[in-house]
């Protein structure tokens, strides 16, 4: 018998964003989490365009802040579903970073 606490690998899962079998009301409850930070919006947005190369949606966060266009220094955000945020860090990681 399957384990009830373990998701059935021959259904979709309903954390993946591009799976057309998810209502769009899960997607409404769908948590975003923080894969990177950046210090600049061009940096974020790279970051954003690779993850979606490999199918992962993610959006940047917080560019307004950063680079002191609010007068306020701050990071902007890279955020994706949690269901992808394990994949997405790891592609993050194969990025080398310049200083």
């Amino acid at each position: 018998m399957p384990d009830p606490n373990k998701p059935d690998p021959n259904k979709p899962d309903p954390n993946v964003p591009d799976n057309p079998n998810v209502p769009d009301t899960i997607l409404d409850n769908a948590k975003l989490v923080i894969v990177a930070e950046r210090s600049s919006e061009i940096a974020a947005k790279v970051l954003v365009n690779v993850l979606a190369d490999e199918k992962i949606r993610a959006v940047a966060v917080g560019g307004f802040t950063a680079g002191f266009r609010a007068e306020a220094p701050g990071w902007v955000q890279v955020k994706v579903f949690e269901g992808d945020a394990e994949r997405a860090r790891t592609i993050i990681s194969e990025i080398k970073q310049v200083p």
